[in-house]
């Protein structure tokens, strides 16, 4: 019997996790077996998420993380291990968006928070979560997997967000050089690429008539993506099934990209 999805034993920290893509893939490995730690800012959200994962009957650890904010990422990561024993895969999901007028009208402090939390964030996150398990190697005990989640607006050009889609080229850039330098602690890391999906940061567009017909059109299965779309994948790079499988970029957009 093939057993390589099998998580249990395995504990998965989503940052991001109590709401859109995070949560889907949350759910998704609490049902295959992981214990979860979920990242989040909103003590509600978080709660609210904590309930729902403990009810496929895994242990559920919530907390409350800045994921820009660098001290609380290490302060975190060290209390996600002191509770949960250990993490074995880390997804770096946490990110937010905005439009503006037009790219002559990005920066100041709505720029430096885009960056903060989908950049900085995700480095900081992928960071400390490589520390736990490079030293887990070190201690004879080798395997891990990071993901960072980019976006389909680092492959494509997106008008008034530029800022966005440079944050998310960057997180490319960092997983590729994780998976060069960790791979001799059985550490894989690859990004992750969702398209058009349904969340908090497309809200806006999900309403929106025109969008829907110029852009959710042009996507063969035409649908917005939902936040149970990823959990197959994330299943997939968190589990050993995966486990030649490193420094990859992988779209999940479906088919938008090759229409």
């Amino acid at each position: 019997m093939y057993k390589a999805f099998d998580l249990n034993g395995h504990v998965a920290l989503i940052t991001g996790g109590n709401g859109g893509i995070g949560l889907g893939m949350a759910e998704a490995l609490a049902q295959a077996g992981a214990d979860i730690v979920i990242w989040g800012t909103n003590a509600e959200k978080n709660a609210t998420a904590k309930t729902k994962l403990e009810n496929y009957g895994r242990r559920v650890h919530a907390q409350i993380v800045d994921v820009g904010d660098e001290k609380a990422v290490i302060d975190g990561m060290l209390e996600a291990v002191a509770t949960m024993g250990r993490i074995d895969s880390c997804f770096a999901n946490a990110g937010i968006s905005k439009y503006e007028n037009s790219f002559l009208d990005i920066g100041g402090d709505a720029y430096h928070r885009i960056m903060r939390v989908n950049l900085d964030g995700a480095i900081f996150t992928m960071r400390e979560a490589c520390r736990h398990m490079k030293a887990r190697a070190e201690a004879g005990d080798a395997g891990g997997s990071i993901v960072g989640v980019s976006s389909m607006a680092a492959n494509f050009g997106v008008a008034k967000n530029e800022h966005y889609g440079a944050s998310k080229i960057g997180v490319i850039g960092a997983v590729n050089g994780i998976a060069v330098e960790f791979a001799r602690y059985g550490i894989r890391a690859n990004s992750l690429l969702p398209g058009w999906a349904e969340s908090e940061l497309t809200s806006g567009l999900v309403v929106d008539d025109n969008f829907n017909k110029k852009a959710i059109g042009r996507v063969p299965l035409r649908r917005w993506g939902q936040p149970a779309d990823f959990g197959g994948i994330a299943i997939y790079l968190a589990s050993p099934a995966s486990a030649f499988h490193t420094g990859d970029a992988i779209l999940i957009d479906g088919g938008y990209s090759v229409y």
